[in-house]
C-alpha cells in the first residue's frame, strides 16, 4: 500500500539532512558567540543601576521572554528592511539566515544577560573590596576574581540556553533558510512522505542535543575542578 510506513525512507533520508547540518551549527555558533557579548553590554545597565538604561533593558528583556522566538524572527526578517528602507538602505536581498542569526543573537542576548546578572550578584560583595585591598583595580578585581566564580554559577543555566537555542533553529526555514528542516520539507513535498521525514529530523536533533548536553557536562565538570584548583592554591 502506498500509505505503508516505509522504515528504508528514514535511513535513505537522514544522509541528505546532515548535509545541511552545518547550516544549523553556522546559525547556533554565531547566534551563541553574539548573544553572550550582548549579553554582557545589556547586563551591565541592571548590574551598575545606570538610570534610563536600565529601564530600556528591562523592557528589552520582558519582551523577548514574552514574545514567541517565531513572531519575533518575523519582526526582523520585515522590520529591519523597512526601518533601513526609511534611511535609503535596501537589504531586501540579503540571505535570510543572516535575519534568522540577528534574531536568535538578540534572543540568547536577553536570557544571557539575565543568567550573566544573577550569577554576579551571588558572589559575596566583600570579595571586590578584598581584592582592592591587595592592590587590584575594578577592572582587575572584577575579571580575575569574580567573573570565573559568576560562569561557575552561571554554567548551567547557560547551557540550556544553549540546547534551546539549538532546537529553536529548527525554524529557520519558515523565512527561506535551507537547514536541515527547510530540506526535510522540500523531501516531504517531493516524497508526500511527513511522518518519515519528520522522524528522520527527531533522530538527527535528538543525537545533536544528547551529544551537546554530554559535551556542556564535561566542560561543566572541568570548569568547577578549574575553580576548586585555584581556591585551594
Amino acid at each position: 500500500m502506498a500509505n505503508d510506513f516505509d522504515l528504508m525512507l528514514i535511513a535513505n533520508v537522514l544522509p541528505i539532512l546532515l548535509q545541511y547540518l552545518p547550516v544549523t551549527l553556522e546559525i547556533l555558533v554565531c547566534s551563541i558567540l553574539f548573544g553572550m557579548l550582548l549579553g554582557i553590554v545589556v547586563a551591565i545597565p541592571k548590574l551598575l543601576q545606570i538610570p534610563i538604561l536600565k529601564q530600556i533593558v528591562t523592557v528589552y528583556i520582558s519582551f523577548i521572554r514574552g514574545t514567541p522566538i517565531l513572531i519575533q524572527l518575523f519582526l526582523v526578517f520585515y522590520g529591519i528592511p523597512a526601518i533601513l528602507k526609511l534611511v535609503h538602505i535596501d537589504v531586501t536581498r540579503m540571505d535570510a539566515i543572516y535575519f534568522v542569526m540577528i534574531t536568535y543573537t538578540f534572543s540568547n542576548a536577553a536570557a544571557f544577560a539575565e543568567i550573566f546578572r544573577a550569577a554576579i550578584l551571588t558572589i559575596d560583595k566583600g570579595q571586590m573590596e578584598a581584592a582592592l585591598s591587595v592592590g587590584l583595580n575594578r577592572a582587575q578585581a572584577f575579571f580575575r576574581i569574580i567573573l570565573p566564580q559568576a560562569l561557575r554559577v552561571a554554567f548551567p543555566n547557560m547551557s540550556n540556553t544553549m540546547i534551546s537555542s539549538l532546537k529553536d533553529t529548527s525554524l529557520a526555514f519558515s523565512i527561506g533558510v535551507m537547514d536541515m528542516v527547510g530540506r526535510g520539507e522540500t523531501l516531504i513535498a517531493s516524497t508526500t512522505r511527513a511522518l518519515e521525514i519528520y522522524l528522520a529530523l527527531s533522530i538527527v536533533y535528538y543525537f545533536i542535543v544528547m551529544l551537546l548536553e554530554k559535551v556542556l557536562k564535561r566542560n561543566e565538570r572541568y570548569l568547577n575542578r578549574y575553580m576548586k584548583e585555584i581556591a585551594t592554591s
